[in-house]
C-alpha cells in the first residue's frame, strides 16, 4: 500500500526516514555472519514458495491495472509472473547463497620494514538506491545481491509492478527479523510521487551509490541529479567484427546469436563490421539469414552492393541502440579502421572480433575501449551469470569502482586495516 504523502515537506520527510532506517541497517549488516545472509536467502526462498499465493494475487492487481497504465504486450509479459517464475526467483536466491562472501576478504597485505602489518580488506558499500524497470524479480534479484554482499538497499521500482514488489519485499522483510538480521536492510518506496526519487538523490550523507536500471532517460536524469556515485551505462551498441581470416561459418553463428538471440537488451549486437576481404563472401550469405529473421540491414555503399535490400546507414545508425529488428553494417579495409569505427561510435559495452588470427585479437582486445571483449563469442555473454560471477545488479561502462557486470564483489569497496605495537612515525 502507498504511503500517504500529502505535501512536498510529508515527502521529503518519508524520504529521509527511509535512508536514515537504511543506513542504521547497513551498520549492523557490515558486521552480520555469512551464515546469517545465506539462512536468509534461503528463508526468503522458502516463503517466497509457501506463499506464492499471495504473491501470484497482488500480481494479478498489477496485470488488472496495467491496460490503464498503457503498457505494450512486451511489457506486459514481463511484468507476469506464474508459480513457476516465483519458483524461478526462489531458486536465484538459493543460488546466491551458495556464492562465497566478498565481505572480510582479504584483498592483499604485506608486512613494513618497521613491522607494521598492513591489510587491503573487502567492505560493504553500505546504501544502495536502486531504480529500475517494472519486471518484479528484479526486487528478488536486488535485494539478494545488495544484502549478501552486506549492504542495505532502497528499492525504487515502476509503479506497474507496485503490489508484486510489495508483497515480495514484505516476505523479504519478514524473513530479516526471522533471521536476526535489520529487517529495514531491504526498504521498498511505497510513494509513486515521482519527486520522491530526486529526494533521495541528494541524500549522499546516507547513500552511499545509486544504481539506474531502465531507459536512457531515466539514467541520464539519475547521473545529472545524483550527489552520489552512479553505477551505469547509457546504451548498449555493441558490435561483431568479422576479422579477414575469420572462420565464416563461425561468424555466422555468432553474429545471428548476437543479434538475433535477444534483440531487446543491452548486450544485443547493433553493429556488424566486415573486413573487405571477406565481404563479398560473407556480406550477402548473412544478409539473407538476417532478412529470414525480419532484420534490416542499414549500411554503406559496399553494403548494399553486396545487399542490395540494404537501406543507406548514416551516422546515427551507427550510433543507435535498436533493441530491435535492424543493424547497422559497414565494410571496412583494416582492423585499424574497424577499431577506430567502434571507439568513435560504441557505448562501450561490449564488442566482439571474430578472427583467426592470434594478434589480430591481442591488438583488438588491447585498443577496443570497452567494459566486455570478446574473442570469437556472441556479445550476448556479457552477463553476470554467464561470466561466473553468480548474478548482476546491472552492467556499467564507467571505468572507476566497477566495470562490466556487478555482482557481490561491485557492491562491496575496501579500506586498510594496519596492525602495529604501539608503533609512532618519526
Amino acid at each position: 500500500m502507498a504511503i500517504a504523502v500529502t505535501t512536498a515537506k510529508d515527502l521529503q520527510a518519508h524520504c529521509l526516514d527511509v535512508a536514515v532506517r537504511a543506513q542504521a541497517a547497513a551498520a549492523q549488516l557490515a558486521v552480520a555472519s555469512g551464515a546469517d545472509k545465506n539462512r536468509w536467502l534461503r528463508r526468503g526462498a522458502e516463503l517466497l514458495r509457501k506463499r506464492s499465493a499471495g504473491v501470484l494475487a497482488a500480481n494479478a492487481r498489477d496485470l488488472s491495472a496495467a491496460t490503464n497504465l498503457g503498457l505494450s504486450a512486451a511489457q506486459v509479459d514481463r511484468l507476469k509472473l506464474s508459480t513457476a517464475a516465483i519458483e524461478s526467483i526462489a531458486r536465484g536466491m538459493e543460488e546466491v547463497a551458495l556464492l562465497p562472501d566478498p565481505v572480510g576478504e582479504l584483498i592483499e597485505g604485506s608486512v613494513r620494514p618497521n613491522g607494521l602489518v598492513v591489510q587491503k580488506v573487502r567492505v560493504p558499500l553500505g546504501v544502495i538506491f536502486f531504480i529500475y524497470e517494472s519486471r518484479p524479480n528484479v526486487t528478488a534479484d536486488a535485494a539478494a545481491l545488495c544484502v549478501k554482499s552486506g549492504n542495505s538497499v532502497i528499492l525504487r521500482g515502476g509503479k506497474e509492478a507496485a503490489h508484486s514488489s510489495r508483497a515480495i519485499v514484505d516476505l523479504l522483510a519478514q524473513a530479516l527479523t526471522e533471521c536476526d538480521l535489520p529487517a529495514d536492510a531491504v526498504q521498498l518506496v511505497d510513494t509513486p510521487d515521482r519527486e520522491a526519487v530526486g529526494h533521495f538523490l541528494r541524500m549522499d550523507r546516507y547513500i552511499a551509490v545509486t544504481i539506474p536500471r531502465g531507459g536512457e532517460g531515466l539514467i541520464r536524469r539519475v547521473s545529472q541529479e545524483a550527489t552520489m556515485p552512479v553505477i551505469k551505462h547509457f546504451t548498449g551498441n555493441c558490435h561483431v567484427y568479422v576479422d579477414a581470416s575469420a572462420d565464416l561459418e563461425m561468424a555466422r553463428n555468432v553474429t545471428i546469436n548476437a543479434k538475433c538471440q535477444r534483440m531487446g537488451v543491452c548486450n544485443a549486437a547493433e553493429s556488424l563490421l566486415v573486413h573487405v576481404d571477406v565481404a563479398a563472401e560473407f556480406l550477402p550469405a548473412i544478409g539473407r539469414e538476417l532478412a529470414s529473421r525480419g532484420v534490416e540491414i542499414r549500411g554503406d555503399e559496399r553494403v548494399r552492393e553486396l545487399v542490395p535490400e540494404a537501406r543507406p546507414a548514416t551516422d546515427e545508425d551507427y550510433a543507435a541502440e535498436y533493441l530491435g529488428p535492424i543493424i547497422s553494417a559497414k565494410v571496412v579495409s583494416t582492423l585499424e579502421e574497424a577499431i577506430e569505427h567502434i571507439n568513435r561510435y560504441s557505448s562501450h559495452h561490449t564488442d566482439a572480433i571474430i578472427t583467426k588470427d592470434l594478434d589480430a585479437a591481442r591488438r583488438f582486445t588491447a585498443r577496443v575501449d570497452s567494459a566486455a571483449v570478446m574473442v570469437n563469442a556472441s556479445t550476448r555473454f556479457n552477463d553476470g551469470y554467464e561470466l561466473g560471477l553468480g548474478a548482476e545488479i546491472g552492467i556499467s561502462t564507467d571505468k572507476l569502482h566497477a566495470r562490466g557486470p556487478c555482482g557481490l564483489k561491485e557492491l562491496t569497496t575496501y579500506k586498510y586495516v594496519v596492525y602495529g605495537e604501539g608503533h609512532v612515525r618519526e
